[in-house]
């Protein structure tokens, strides 16, 4: 085998998360930056919290807003639907 070819393993490396929680574990790095830990993620903490990023729930959201607005207007049924198309049907004649 090869020697000194692996990285040095540091035992106290810092974990900082944007919560502002910090721990100590081990790494290869000294410092390792974090945006969810377990004490701000929504699994650990029991509430629920969206993280966003780039606006994605609110696209998502609106995506389903516009479903159900188009899904309310559609007739619904064999009858409704052949209603509606003589309906239409007259109105452009």
């Amino acid at each position: 085998m090869k020697k000194d070819i692996h990285p040095k393993y540091n035992k106290n490396c810092h974990v900082k998360c944007a919560c502002g929680n910090n721990f100590i574990t081990g790494s290869t790095k000294d410092e390792i930056y974090v945006e969810i830990c377990s004490a701000c993620h929504p699994f650990y903490t029991g509430k629920q919290k969206l993280v966003d990023t780039a606006r994605r729930v609110e696209k998502y959201q609106a995506k389903t807003a516009k479903a159900k607005d188009i899904a309310a207007e559609k007739p619904t049924g064999k009858k409704k639907i052949r209603r509606a198309v003589k309906k239409a049907a007259k109105a452009a004649a």
